[in-house]
């Protein structure tokens, strides 16, 4: 089955108007050590902190910013937090996927009105710099919305942060913005949560691939994108598949002990220059045979980029009707085989790489069956 392409069609009235993604919030054992290993390696810049010295005092939160991508990461101070609870099945993860909106309480009031399940009734935070009203809901696993809504609010991030300097301040690599976000969900639950979105959220089904054509000799998986009406958030929604040998799906599922979301695709504008630094700096990306690049051109067509720089990195390249895309993918950056990192640049194509799944889920295969998880 080829990816189908949905008709782009909009609601006449958008009930749930997102302007993007506020920010992603991981839970963490160490945030002061994640922190650093966020700004060394990808070039976040410090934004914001809360913790003791803030009033803040059951756990710290650091907030990191490259683009328009902000970044928290949040540890609980004691053992019996539930913050620690978290940490202790999960490991290190995403639990806080915030959208920005102009009205928060009306996005949990349309939200929980068509059958979403309440995290966090809407509430209303002050400082010296203004008001930022908040509200939330529950998603797959232990994930959820947030709806943050800043307009009459000019501090450095929420009430309760105070900004953070340092004179350890590593450039950045050219990060911009979340891209996609994707999540995965347990066997046969990923219509389940595409139904959400459409109903709950308003959001609509851009993209479906099936277990043909996101398969390789052992395994597979299915995956439906929903976006919502501007097309600043997008979802995709990934479950199992049967095959011979366990998925990537099912590894992530085993080890990060339930439903999550599996990665981050940040954009670029230069994806050589990002990816160069980024390995300079010591991320491990996924690789790909060289053989991969022989028909590269054949298969996508004309780019502009020269083929050499694309192969020594392992960047992968796919096209579709408006253009093309390049995009790699790193190794996942916890001790778990769970939360890892994509980083993307678009030329045009709206798609996601559906050209290069074979070859990206074999390169996935051969480190799962290093781990002895295949």
């Amino acid at each position: 089955m080829q990816p189908q392409i949905l008709e782009n069609k909009q609601a006449t009235t958008d009930f749930l108007p997102l302007n993007g993604t506020d920010y992603v919030e991981f839970y963490v054992g160490n945030a002061k050590q994640a922190a650093h290993f966020y700004k060394t390696a990808f070039g976040f810049q410090n934004l914001a902190y809360a913790g003791p010295e803030t009033g803040v005092r059951d756990r710290a939160s650091y907030v990191l910013q490259q683009g328009k991508i902000r970044l928290v990461l949040t540890t609980p101070l004691h053992a019996d937090h539930p913050i620690a609870e978290h940490i202790k099945k999960h490991g290190d993860g995403v639990k806080v996927l915030a959208l920005w909106v102009d009205d928060a309480y009306d996005a949990f009031e349309q939200t929980t009105s068509r059958g979403a399940v309440p995290f966090q009734q809407p509430k209303t935070m002050s400082d010296e710099h203004g008001e930022v009203r908040t509200s939330g809901i529950f998603l797959y696993g232990e994930t959820v919305h947030l709806f943050i809504e800043r307009k009459k609010y000019n501090g450095p991030f929420l009430p309760g942060y105070k900004a953070l300097e340092s004179h350890y301040n590593p450039e950045p690599v050219g990060l911009l913005y979340v891209d996609h976000c994707v999540g995965n969900v347990g066997w046969h639950k990923m219509n389940d949560w595409v139904a959400f979105y459409q109903e709950v959220m308003g959001f609509r089904n851009i993209l479906t691939f099936d277990d043909k054509m996101i398969s390789t000799e052992y395994s597979a998986l299915m995956s439906k994108v929903m976006s919502n009406g501007n097309g600043y958030v997008k979802f995709p929604i990934n479950e199992p598949a049967e095959g011979k040998k366990k998925s990537q799906i099912e590894e992530y599922l085993e080890f990060y002990e339930g439903e999550g979301v599996q990665h981050l695709a940040l954009a670029t504008h230069n994806i050589v220059e990002t990816v160069t630094q980024l390995q300079n700096r010591g991320i491990e990306f996924l690789t790909v045979p060289n053989t991969y690049y022989d028909d590269l051109l054949s298969r996508v067509g004309h780019i502009d980029e020269d083929l050499e720089p694309l192969k020594k990195l392992g960047i992968l390249v796919d096209s579709d009707d408006e253009g093309y895309l390049l995009q790699i993918f790193t190794k996942p950056v916890e001790d778990r085989p769970t939360v890892f990192f994509e980083i993307i640049q678009r030329k045009g194509a709206k798609s996601f790489g559906a050209g290069n799944f074979k070859a990206l889920f074999e390169a996935i295969e051969r480190e799962q069956d290093l781990r002895g998880n295949l």
